[in-house]
């Protein structure tokens, strides 16, 4: 089993480490928040003192990082993961961030022998508990062959997608699809409530046909309940679609529909609701329409 270090253990983080070890790897991990690391030490792991300290200890190294910068300080900064690396270590970033800064990291540890992957996933907090994440990989096709077993431990679908920063396109797909998803969900059950039509008869008639998706089936029912506690932060997935606005724009794509949404995101992050799941969509349409979807 291999020497893995794991960096970040966030809502994400810490289900998709804890998997590690169950499948029997040997784990050292790291978190500024030092309480974060106390559930993964009473599971067996070690506790790293720095990122510098985890790389030092592992084979591979693993980060799970909120954004760019964050990323870039963990890897690039003082004690930071090329500080205790040795040559040919293998960093796998499965944070979501952007593609480019993907590309300048990799570069960057590349001149200290260490091989990168971008590997961000999809699926939220169940799916990283369960382990079935879809894992979206970019980088070297020998690299990816030689960790893919690995990541298989945290996700049921491990996809190479390309060359570094391919992994992060793929993931900015899915967050343009996923956020549009909510927001075509959430528009459709506020006119069926402000209709006198009950939402959930709405759903179970809809589910099965063309309109159906992993999204209605894992948000909808949230929704009904008014339950929005987070699973993916709204706060999150603003930062999702500036990276994609920003990567769209670079590459003079127009994303209309993305921006709208965007801006729904943000209306929700000004009205306090930033810690809210981004299931929470639904309530930018509630409050527009003065109805209530749940019950």
């Amino acid at each position: 089993m291999a020497k893995i270090g794991f960096i970040g253990l966030g809502i994400m983080g810490k289900p998709m480490a804890l998997n590690l070890l169950k499948a029997g790897h040997e784990l050292t991990t790291y978190d500024i928040v030092v309480e974060r690391m106390d559930e993964l030490i009473k599971a067996g792991a070690r506790k790293g003192s720095s990122s510098k300290d985890v790389a030092g200890k592992s084979e591979l190294v693993i980060t799970m990082l909120p954004n760019s910068p964050h990323v870039r300080e963990v890897v690039l900064g003082p004690n930071g993961v090329l500080d205790g690396a040795r040559r040919g270590l293998i960093l796998v970033d499965m944070s979501s961030i952007a593609p480019l800064a993907s590309r300048e990291i990799a570069a960057k540890a590349q001149e200290k022998g260490v091989a990168m992957l971008d590997a961000p996933v999809s699926g939220g907090e169940p799916k990283a508990v369960a382990g079935t994440l879809a894992i979206m990989v970019g980088g070297p096709e020998e690299v990816f062959e030689k960790v893919k077993g690995i990541l298989s431990a945290m996700g049921s679908s491990v996809t190479r997608v390309g060359d570094i920063g391919s992994g992060n396109v793929a993931k900015l797909a899915n967050q343009i699809i996923v956020a549009l998803n909510i927001a075509a969900m959430s528009e459709a059950m506020v006119l069926a409530t402000k209709a006198g039509v009950d939402p959930e008869k709405v759903f179970q008639a809809i589910r099965g046909g063309l309109a159906g998706s992993t999204v209605l089936e894992a948000k909808m029912p949230l929704a009904l309940k008014g339950n929005f506690r987070p699973g993916f932060r709204i706060e999150l997935h603003i930062k999702d679609m500036a990276n994609a606005l920003d990567t769209a724009h670079e590459l003079g794509v127009p994303v209309p529909l993305s921006s709208v949404v965007m801006e729904v995101l943000q209306a929700l992050k000004a009205d306090g609701k930033a810690g809210d799941d981004h299931g929470g969509i639904i309530q930018f349409y509630e409050q527009l329409a003065k109805v209530q979807v749940r019950g």
